[in-house]
C-alpha cells in the first residue's frame, strides 16, 4: 500500500531503531508446541497478540462467538502494568524490563476485548498504560518513549474510542492524538498532497506513505480497525488546508482515491517488486475510504480484492483473513461470500474449535513454520524494525516480513 522508495524504507528503519530503548531485549522464545488456543500456525513471537486480536475482532464482527479458550489466551497475555507484548510463552512468569511490550499489540487487544465485552478490568488497565505511554506531542510510537508515528497513534485512537474514551480529551502537555496526526499530514502543495507520513524522515521532512495514510484517515475520524460505511462524501473535492482532523481525513482519502484510481489496488514499493500488488494495504485503504464515505472507490477496490486476494490470505494467515473481513464489513459486503470464498469459515479454521480442540486448517500450510503469520501492514513491520534496530536478530525474510511502514 506504500508509495515510499527503498531509501525511505531504510530511513524509517534507522529512525525507529534509534528510538528503541537501549535496555530492551527479545521476548521469550516460544515453546516448541504452540498454544492450542492460538490462531495461526506460525511463530507468534512478534505478532501473536496482534493476530489473535484481529481474529477475535473479525469473528465478532461477522457474528461469530469466538471460542472461550482463544479469548482467555489473549487476556492471559497481559502484563501486570496493563501492557501487552507480542507473545509470552509462559504467562505465569511476570513481565520485566526485558519484555518487549508495545502500543500496537496493546491497542489491538483493547479493540478486540472491548468489542467482545465483559473484560473491563483488562481493557481499563491497558488503556491506563497507553495513556502513560503518550508522548508530549499527543501521539504514540511503537514502544513507550519512541517517536510518534501515524500508525501507532491511529491504532491507539481506535483503542481509546472502543473503550469509551474521547481521544480529543486524552492529552499530554495540552496536546491530543489529533494534534500529533495533524503534524504528520502533508500539506496540499507538492508531492503527496494530503497524504500522511509515517514519521518525519532524517531531514525532518514528511514523505507520503499510503499505509500511514490509510491509518491516518481512520485515526483522524476517531475510528478503529472495524468501522461501517461513512456518510457519502464528494471524493473529488480535492485537498484543502487541514484546520482539523476531519479535513485531514478528507485529504488523506482523496490521496488514496488517486492512488487507487488506475488499477484499484496499491502496489508494493519494495525494490524489484514495483508491479506486485499489495493486498493487505489495499484492504486497509478500503476500510479508510469506506469510513470517510468515499464509497465508490472503496467498492471498486473491494471488488479487486474479491477477485485476487484469496490466495494471499490463505498463505498469510488469520490476520490477513481479518483484514479482508474488515474491508468487506466497511464496504457493506458479505464476508461469507467474498468472491466465492467464505472468509469467516477460513478464518475460523485457523484457530481452536468451540470445544477447545484444534480445527483442521483449510488455509495453505506455510513452507516455513518458523515465520510469523503476517497479513497486516505497518504495525508488524514497525515491530520488526524496532527489533532489528536494537540488534536482536534478523527477522526480515520474505515479502511480507519486509513490508515497509
Amino acid at each position: 500500500m506504500n508509495v515510499l522508495r527503498s531509501a525511505a524504507v531504510l530511513a524509517a528503519v534507522a529512525v525507529i531503531g534509534a528510538a528503541a530503548p537501549a535496555a530492551a531485549d527479545s521476548s521469550p522464545s516460544p515453546s516448541p508446541a504452540l498454544p492450542s488456543a492460538l490462531y495461526g500456525d506460525g511463530d507468534p513471537r512478534y505478532d501473536g497478540v496482534w493476530r489473535q486480536s484481529l481474529a477475535l475482532l473479525a469473528q465478532h464482527t461477522a457474528g461469530v462467538e469466538p471460542p472461550k479458550a482463544a479469548v482467555d489466551w489473549l487476556t492471559g497475555q497481559q502484563c501486570a502494568d496493563g501492557s501487552f507484548a507480542p507473545y509470552r510463552a509462559d504467562p505465569a512468569t511476570a513481565c520485566d524490563a526485558k519484555t518487549m511490550v508495545d502500543t500496537n499489540q496493546t491497542a489491538a487487544a483493547v479493540q478486540a476485548l472491548a468489542a467482545l465485552g465483559g473484560h473491563d478490568d483488562v481493557t481499563d488497565k491497558a488503556v491506563d498504560w497507553l495513556k502513560s505511554a503518550q508522548n508530549k506531542d499527543g501521539g504514540w510510537g511503537y514502544t513507550a518513549g519512541g517517536a510518534s508515528d501515524t500508525n501507532s497513534t491511529s491504532v491507539v485512537i481506535g483503542a481509546l474510542s472502543a473503550s469509551g474514551e474521547n481521544p480529543a480529551e486524552v492529552k499530554k502537555d495540552g496536546r491530543s492524538p489529533y494534534d500529533a496526526l495533524l503534524k504528520l499530514a502533508l500539506p496540499c502543495e507538492g508531492d503527496g498532497a494530503g497524504a500522511f507520513a509515517f514519521q518525519p524522515d532524517k531531514k525532518g521532512e514528511l514523505v507520503a506513505n499510503a499505509d500511514a495514510t490509510a491509518a491516518g484517515v481512520l485515526g483522524s475520524l476517531g475510528k478503529g480497525l472495524v468501522t461501517g460505511p461513512g456518510k457519502a462524501r464528494n471524493a473529488d473535492a480535492g485537498c484543502e488546508k487541514a484546520d482539523g482532523p476531519a479535513q485531514a481525513a478528507a485529504n488523506g482519502a482523496a490521496h488514496l482515491t488517486d492512488a487507487l484510481a488506475e488499477d484499484a489496488h496499491l502496489t508494493s514499493a519494495l525494490p524489484g517488486a514495483e508491479d506486485q500488488p499489495d493486498y493487505g494495504n489495499t484492504a486497509d485503504a478500503v476500510v479508510a475510504l469506506a469510513a470517510q464515505g468515499a464509497t465508490e472507490q472503496a467498492g471498486k477496490s473491494l471488488a479487486w480484492l474479491e477477485e485476487n486476494a484469496a490466495d494471499w490470505a490463505a498463505q498469510s494467515g488469520p490476520a490477513a483473513y481479518a483484514q479482508l473481513v474488515f474491508a468487506a464489513h466497511a464496504a457493506g459486503a458479505d464476508p461469507r461470500d467474498f468472491g466465492g470464498t467464505d472468509l469467516v469459515k477460513q478464518l475460523t479454521a485457523t484457530g481452536p474449535s468451540a470445544s477447545g480442540g484444534t480445527v483442521e486448517a483449510t488455509a495453505k500450510a506455510k513452507d516455513d513454520k518458523d515465520e510469523p503469520d503476517s497479513g497486516f501492514g505497518v504495525w508488524w513491520f514497525v515491530g520488526v524494525c524496532l527489533v532489528a534496530g536494537i540488534g536482536i536478530g534478523i527477522l526480515i525474510s520474505g515479502r511480507r516480513k519486509r513490508q515497509q511502514p
